[in-house]
């Protein structure tokens, strides 16, 4: 089951946290397209 087929995502990922490529591998795994990941650090 493809719970994000289809679906273009933008993702911000955390320095401190999870990082963008994570987030990217995970929402590819789903059925997402990324369009834009970028890692920024947030202080």
């Amino acid at each position: 089951m493809a719970i994000l087929k289809d679906k273009k995502v933008v993702i911000i990922g955390d320095r401190d946290g999870i990082p963008g490529d994570a987030i990217a591998a995970c929402v590819e795994t789903a059925g997402g397209d990324v369009v834009f990941s970028s890692t920024e650090c947030f202080v």
